[in-house]
Formats: C-alpha cells, structure tokens, sequence
C-alpha cells in the first residue's frame, strides 16, 4: 500500500484502486501460482485494461520490497504516454513543418533512454515510440539523464514497434533504421520530408522484422576500431543530420 519514489506500488487493493485511478502503469509483477478471489479480481482488471505483466518466483518481489506486497507489485510511470495513433494523425495533419518521430527497438539501458531522450528533445523530435516490453522503464535516473527531457516530449508506447512502422509508412513517414550493416551512409538519407529514425538495442541492434519493413537502412561510417557506436551517440548523429538538412 506504500511506494518508494513514487516508483511502484504494492499491495493488490492499492494496485486496483491504481489501475480504477487512472494511473500510468508500466509493468505488474505477479507471484506465480497465486489465487484467491481478490487476486482474480486483480487479474481481471490487468486483462481488461491491457496491462503489460509478468508471473516471477516470490524472490524477485522479495527483492523490490520486503514489505507485504500480497504477490503483486505495479510499476508506475511518472509520465503520461501519449497515444500513437492520435498523435501521429495530428503531426501529420497540422504541423506545417515535417514532423520527426523516433522509434527505440528495445534499448534497456535506462542512461541510453534518457541520453537519447536528451538529443531527441533538443533536436526536435515530435515523439518517442517504444514497445509495451523489453525497453528501459522510464524513471528517476532516465529522467534525471534525460535532463527533464523525457517529462517534456512525448512517449508513445505500442504493442509492437512494427506495427508502429506500418502505421508510419501509412500516414507518409518514411522509416529510416540504423544499421551498421547497411552499404549506404547516413548523410546520403534524404531527412527534410516526415521521417520516422529507428534506432535498435545496444547489443543486437534493429530486429530484423522491423528491418525487413522499414523504407532504408543506414550505417555511420568508422574509421577505428572499435565496432559500433554506443547507440545514445549514434541516435544523437542520425537526430543532427536530419537538423543539419532541415536548415
């Protein structure tokens, strides 16, 4: 019934009366093999509501809070997260300028985020798109990294970053991924109409789903070597050329 931080919430009414508040929550962690008619009530509410969640041994809650969390502890942002298709419709539709949206393939660092966050932010970015699972949770330290960017630019969360592409493509953005496998070079993009930067996580870069779909793929040339950019630099090098181009 308490948080720490402001950070997750345990406890199953305290949870319940979270999700009938409104509040925005990440992620809910689940004892395995739990029961009971207020848990399946708490159950219920996640299905219902769409709620990413996960069913962990009892020592990873152990691990959160030492407190009696009843086998349920929610995550809680400290944004708000945009809504996608709303959002890109009204980019789109009425900005007279190109809008600039980028698509974070799961990148878990919470450092990264918020780096890359940072860049977005001064560059222009029209919006963050990130998946429901396997991306670093916004919090304090992201936050913090971002230096208050992430509480200013909007974060769009979608099931998945593929469909999010479709939906681009859809509206007359072109999706460009980083890929350091590309033959073509980021300075040979043409950035000035609506684009959509997709950039992938820090170890295996863009899924090669997404990959397959989006409209180029473009690498950054390297003279040294060390084999690839940390992925907050390189997302800040795609950012800079689309200003650089856009004058």
């Amino acid at each position: 019934m308490s948080s720490q931080a402001n950070d997750y919430i345990f406890g199953i009414r305290a949870i319940m009366e979270a999700i009938h508040s409104g509040k925005a929550i990440e992620k809910i962690l689940l004892k395995k093999d739990s029961n009971g008619e207020l848990y399946n009530e708490l159950f219920a509410l996640i299905r219902a509501n769409e709620i990413p969640f996960q069913m962990v041994p009892i020592e990873k809650l152990q691990k959160v809070t030492k407190n009696n969390h009843q086998g349920a502890i929610a995550y809680v942002s400290p944004i708000e997260f945009a809504n996608f298709e709303m959002l890109v419709a009204e980019k789109v539709n009425t900005v007279d300028y190109s809008p600039l949206f980028l698509l974070l393939d799961r990148i878990s660092d919470v450092r990264n985020f918020g780096a890359i966050a940072r860049s977005a932010e001064i560059a222009g970015v029209d919006a963050i798109i990130i998946p429901e699972s396997g991306s670093a949770r916004i919090n304090a330290e992201s936050i913090k990294t971002s230096a208050g960017a992430l509480l200013t630019i909007p974060v769009c969360k979608v099931k998945h970053l593929k469909d999010a592409v479709f939906t681009l493509q859809q509206y007359g953005v072109k999706c460009v991924a980083a890929s350091e496998k590309s033959k073509s070079f980021y300075y040979e993009c043409e950035f000035t109409s609506p684009v959509g930067i997709v950039m992938g996580s820090e170890d295996k870069g863009v899924t090669p789903g997404i990959l397959k779909v989006v409209d180029q793929q473009v690498a950054i040339p390297q003279k040294g070597k060390i084999q690839s950019l940390n992925v907050s630099a390189a997302a800040a090098v795609l950012l800079f050329e689309v200003v650089r181009q856009r004058g």
